[in-house]
């Protein structure tokens, strides 16, 4: 997998900014249950009063809450609060908020973030030691404390005339500021954010709107984060396509170079449909493991991480809770995990499998209907299809439990929450607006384990895909161009070939296929190759054009060796026809400019004449703009080897091959196009591998093979006479007659 991350470079800077607007993203989704619970919290709970001081407060509410103050708190508040004498502008300023001012005012000026804090769990102390005293004094604990967690306010013209008796329980005053000091903040921040309320309520503010305000402000923030969050997951999502889409392309244009340089040897190595699979499946699964990686890597542990530490601030007591769920959903991911591993591995080879019989199956149809062995290719492609869908149901199946498992995990983990979030509301130690956080957060790291369970699934499968590709991007070929290759006088070849004790041997082969021909193919002359089916005709053939190397001996090209030429070299001085004429889709002229795309008209005109190819072309509506379909399956066999044979005669070379490319040919115009052959390659050297003896008779050379040796070299009345082997073969074919 590794290996192949070197695809991503081009895109460093498209990943890092991928990378920061997931942490941008992740920030966002991590406050959205923060606003959320203060919204509960402070926006319903507490009235939209979000300290537990009031900015404005009455002579008596002050005293009242001094009452409750130790030394310290009451001097900051004495230092804070500043009065406000009735009649003054300042007074008059403040009766439009506070419309029921009457007397002496106190407020707090603006306050550095320090006094603020300080003065918050002041005055929430004081109003929790205030409802502990009262519910000692009225020996009602469970009455008061419900009316203290419920009332939006409390009742001022009940507690102002108990001023004096509070000064003469000063020792019940000092217990209830003690056990208010224990308290936990989220108590008496909650209770002094009432006690605040009132205070304001009691000036005449306007806590209706009061509370609208903050609910409308923090709901704005909360949406404003929401789009910031959802257009930074727009922009990665069409980031990480891009980078996927595009490092993908790199990827198949690499595989398909490389493929493209693989010599005959490496194809032996590579089935057809293994590449065509590692190609487009394997590359394809690399690419979803980009697009969704990037999200997933990078975004899954910034909010699982962030998840917990912003859970844990809502609440530390409740962490075991989180911890269960995440063992819970770490065991199931690792038994996952190791389940679906080997399966991935095993479905890849199974496409293969799948591709290469349903390949054979199209490619081989005319043949199978000839057997009549149809019904045996169904069972074929049947086991192989059954053998894919068995796999693939078995990772369906895992996959469709997992989604189900991880849905109860995460329903009864927020059961578990409400439970002991119940009771931590119960004991004071938790506001409902942070549970509420504590749920989301919650939800959130389960989130992001399922979507690491998902990365581990993506990723086995990825990295088995990844070491395919990777098997054919290092696969070296076993024909390469030399460090200082040679060149030709002038770049063209006068085209004599010369093979000198030339053998070979197909890799792990135990016997060589040639052993120690000797010939010499001249300008001008036309070289015969003939011999019984599996002699060798066509592996020597295919040693010119360097589609496998001599391992014994070598070949000379003029004189030079071919394997110290470039290959593009050595090929630009060969016409090629192949023993199976193939065709590209297009039309018939960009078939036969592939021999030379800056071919004219008249070029093309005269190769198809010499091929005896003119006479069907000008039967075409389009000529030669008609066009050819995949594989040339809109035209015959006979006219695809004229084609074959027109497509290497545009090339004009010195050197042309001819692989047994006249078999489909009748016998007029099998003799039409020796003649016409003959005329056009008069300085050229012909190889010519046949099984007719028709067509080699005239060669002023004939190499005669059997089981990879040459037994005669001659000419066709040399050897009638000399050759046994020729003999024979020419005996089966004509008449003492017709060979004389």
């Amino acid at each position: 997998m590794t290996k192949l991350a070197r695809y991503l470079k081009p895109y460093i800077l498209p990943i890092l900014l991928c990378v920061a607007l997931l942490f941008v993203q992740a920030n966002a989704d991590l406050n959205l249950p923060n606003y959320m619970s203060d919204i509960v919290n402070v926006g319903i709970q507490q009235g939209g009063v979000e300290h537990s001081y009031p900015e404005a407060i009455s002579a008596d509410g002050l005293a009242l809450m001094e009452t409750f103050l130790t030394g310290e708190d009451r001097a900051l508040a004495e230092r804070v609060y500043a009065p406000v004498e009735e009649g003054t502008p300042e007074w008059e300023s403040l009766k439009k908020d506070y419309p029921a001012l009457s007397g002496t005012v106190y407020t707090a000026g603006p306050l550095n973030a320090q006094d603020s804090a300080a003065l918050n769990a002041a005055f929430g102390r004081a109003g929790y030691a205030m409802v502990l005293l009262m519910q000692d004094l009225a020996g009602a604990a469970g009455e008061t404390a419900q009316q203290a967690g419920d009332s939006a306010s409390f009742d001022l013209t009940q507690l102002y005339p108990m001023l004096p008796m509070l000064a003469a329980q000063q020792q019940a005053v000092d217990r209830a500021v003690a056990a208010a000091a224990a308290a936990p903040e989220q108590t008496t921040s909650s209770t002094g954010a009432l006690f605040a309320r009132s205070f304001l309520a009691e000036l005449g503010a306007d806590t209706a709107a009061l509370q609208s305000r903050y609910v409308m402000k923090t709901g704005g923030r909360m949406l404003l984060v929401s789009l910031i969050g959802a257009a930074s997951s727009i922009l990665v999502g069409l980031l990480a396509a891009r980078i996927g889409a595009g490092a993908a392309r790199t990827l198949r244009g690499d595989v398909f170079s490389k493929v493209s340089r693989f010599t005959n040897q490496e194809f032996d190595r590579f089935s057809t449909a293994s590449l065509i699979t590692r190609t487009t499946n394997d590359i394809t699964q690399m690419q979803m493991l980009i697009t969704m990686g990037l999200r997933m890597v990078c975004y899954a542990p910034i909010m699982g991480v962030g998840g917990v530490f912003m859970a844990l601030s809502k609440s530390p007591n409740m962490s075991w809770v989180l911890a269960v769920g995440v063992i819970f959903i770490l065991l199931f991911i690792a038994v996952i995990y190791n389940i679906g591993m080997p399966k991935f591995k095993i479905m890849q080879k199974l496409v293969d499998k799948l591709n290469l019989v349903t390949r054979e199956n199209l490619s081989g149809m005319m043949v199978i209907r000839a057997f009549g062995t149809q019904k045996f290719e169904e069972k074929r492609f049947d086991d192989a299809n059954r053998d894919l869908n068995r796999t693939n149901l078995f990772v369906n199946r895992l996959m469709a439990f997992m989604m189900p498992a991880m849905n109860l995990t995460m329903n009864l983990l927020m059961v578990l929450i409400l439970w002991v979030g119940g009771h931590q509301i119960a004991a004071s130690n938790m506001q409902v607006g942070d549970m509420m956080a504590f749920m989301q957060y919650a939800m959130q790291i389960m989130f992001s384990f399922l979507m690491i369970s998902m990365m581990f699934i993506m990723i086995p499968r990825a990295s088995v895909s990844a070491e395919r590709i990777n098997e054919v991007l290092t696969t070296e070929a076993s024909i390469e161009d030399p460090a200082q290759a040679k060149h030709l006088a002038g770049g063209r070849a006068r085209g004599e070939i010369r093979f000198n004790d030339v053998s070979f041997r197909y890799a792990g082969a135990d016997a060589d296929v040639l052993q120690h021909i000797d010939f010499t193919a001249r300008p001008g002359e036309t070289t015969a190759f003939i011999g019984s089916t599996g002699s060798g005709k066509s592996t020597l053939i295919n040693l010119i054009p360097r589609f496998y190397d001599v391992t014994g001996g070598s070949i000379t090209l003029d004189g030079v060796d071919i394997r110290e030429l470039s290959q593009k070299e050595l090929r630009d001085n060969i016409g090629y026809v192949p023993q199976k004429g193939l065709l590209f889709s297009g039309t018939i002229a960009s078939n036969l400019r592939y021999g030379d795309e800056n071919a004219s008209d008249a070029d093309l005109d005269q190769a198809a004449e010499i091929a005896q190819a003119k006479e069907f072309i000008d039967q075409k509506p389009d000529h030669f703009d008609e066009p050819i379909s995949q594989g040339g399956a809109n035209v015959s066999g006979g006219q695809k080897q004229r084609l074959s044979i027109a497509r290497a005669l545009v090339k004009k070379a010195p050197v042309y091959i001819f692989d047994d490319s006249f078999s489909a040919l009748d016998f007029k115009t099998d003799a039409a196009l020796r003649h016409a052959l003959r005329e056009k390659t008069a300085d050229s050297a012909v190889l010519i591998v046949a099984q007719r003896i028709s067509t080699i008779m005239n060669a002023e050379q004939i190499i005669v093979l059997d089981e990879g040796r040459m037994v005669g070299k001659g000419t066709h009345k040399q050897l009638l006479e000399t050759c046994e082997t020729y003999r024979e073969i020419a005996l089966s074919q004509l008449s003492k007659e017709e060979l004389a």
